[in-house]
């Protein structure tokens, strides 16, 4: 099945704006495939955003070009993902020449915001990698360019398709338990997985905007698609006291450090035939270092945070994230007028079982995994009832089967029904960042902030 431009255009902009489609099945696959560009050829763009694309729709889709400042990692993604499309380090040059249909944005992410406004004035839908930017000035500009270009804005909020989360939102839309009056929400991030974050530039505030906006989009995001509300207003604490120049030691990078056999967090990179390829080998072009030292002193975001959110329903949600967790994982719960809702995935000993964490991101993020079915529990209990366990089933790999389904629904269903709400536009992309934003702004002026007060979005009681 092939996309022509205008079915697709018609059909994305109903689906940024997260309601059911009326173009019909049959609309699509009459001229031709769809115009793609990528801008950004990190891991997740030729890969999530590149490579499984290029193999799963190949009738619906082609790359028509990618752009990024380093060429050298320029030329190793066209051999990754297989493609023989022109590269640019000249992302204009490239929007004048391709004319794509839909830019992919998938570059750090102080600069999502550059390539989103370009790409929407320019005359293209645009897809953008979360989160959606990094503060609130960015923000209002990319909603104010959506605004005036007629052209949408998605947001790659993968977490929202998982069948777990999605029985979730389930439970809740069902009113399973009543109205919901507070939430507890935690996520931990292990020694591996979070450790990586403060050896890449995600360590930077200024290239990030911390875990709060980078890492915690995704679970803000939930949150707000959970509980059907916009976020109100935000206090938060937040510290770095584990990485960083908090470290006993540092070397100028992994591969060469004089503590290798000391540090607990020595990353042997050379293991990894992809990364060598793609960033090792290109260092020469940007100065990016991979393998960069968790303690080096230039760090400044927080390794520790918690924030209370209040919702524009009154829902209260007491919110954390710790990124040197012997294990990786989370938990939530939500309490409701009629009883209580209780969710986890990950958690070893509330699931009697022994994970091998090092192992345990990878597989998360495999794109070419067996769909084998694990399960996870939910637990619901009503005021004066005994409680029920309710098994979910979801697969491992792909953000535990998000990942397709997402792209099932932009790339092949885009007109099937959405009862559940799981597409995500620029407003679902703002009111997630803006949770982080606020606070961080929180954090650094020891006051609450109120959402409204960021841009010139209001918050809705009830999402439409």
């Amino acid at each position: 099945m092939s996309l022509n431009r205008r079915s697709f255009l018609e059909a994305v902009s109903m689906l940024a704006a997260g309601t059911m489609l009326t173009v019909p099945a049959q609309a699509f696959g009459l001229n031709r495939k769809l115009r793609v560009v990528l801008v950004g050829t990190g891991v997740r763009g030729t890969s999530f955003w590149g490579k499984r694309l290029v193999d799963q729709y190949p009738n619906v889709l082609e790359f028509v070009g990618m752009a990024d400042l380093n060429p050298g990692r320029l030329e190793y993604a066209k051999k990754y993902m297989n493609v023989n499309c022109d590269v640019y380090t000249d992302f204009d040059k490239m929007l004048v020449e391709k004319k794509p249909d839909l830019v992919i944005v998938t570059t750090k992410d102080s600069t999502h915001h550059e390539f989103i406004i370009k790409g929407l004035d320019f005359g293209c839908d645009v897809l953008t990698e979360k989160p959606m930017s990094t503060d609130e000035d960015k923000c209002q500009e990319i909603l104010d360019a959506e605004r005036r270009s007629n052209k949408k804005l998605i947001v790659g909020f993968n977490y929202r398709w998982s069948p777990y989360t999605t029985k979730i939102k389930e439970m809740l839309a069902n009113n399973t338990i009543g109205k919901i009056t507070s939430v507890d929400f935690h996520w931990y991030l292990n020694n591996y997985h979070g450790a990586s974050y403060f050896r890449r530039w995600h360590g930077l505030k200024q290239a990030g905007g911390t875990l709060w906006v980078h890492k915690a989009t995704h679970h803000f995001d939930l949150l707000n698609w959970w509980l059907d509300s916009d976020p109100y207003e935000v206090f938060a604490y937040g510290a770095l006291e584990h990485y960083g120049e908090n470290g006993p030691f540092r070397g100028e990078n992994c591969r060469t450090c004089d503590h290798k056999k000391e540090c607990k967090y020595f990353y042997d990179i050379t293991k990894s035939e992809r990364d060598m390829r793609l960033y090792v080998d290109n260092e020469k072009y940007d100065g990016y270092v991979r393998d960069n030292c968790v303690f080096r002193p230039e760090i400044n975001i927080y390794d520790k945070m918690s924030a209370q959110i209040k919702y524009a329903n009154d829902v209260v949600v007491n919110y954390s994230l710790t990124t040197y967790s012997p294990y990786e994982g989370w938990k939530i719960a939500f309490n409701g007028e009629g009883g209580r809702i209780e969710a986890w995935q990950d958690v070893p000993y509330f699931d009697n079982e022994s994970l091998d964490q090092s192992d345990l991101h990878a597989a998360e993020m495999n794109q070419s995994g067996k769909d084998e079915l694990e399960y996870s529990p939910v637990i619901v209990h009503k005021n004066f009832e005994d409680h029920k366990v309710i098994q979910v089933g979801y697969e491992r790999g792909g953000h535990g089967g998000g990942d397709k389904r997402l792209h099932d629904k932009i790339f092949v269903n885009p007109d099937s029904p959405d009862p559940l709400k799981h597409t995500a536009g620029v407003r679902d992309g703002a009111m997630s960042i803006l949770i982080g934003i606020a606070a961080r702004r929180s954090i650094e002026s020891g006051e609450p902030i109120k959402i409204g007060e960021l841009t010139d979005l209001v918050p809705r009681k009830n999402r439409l």
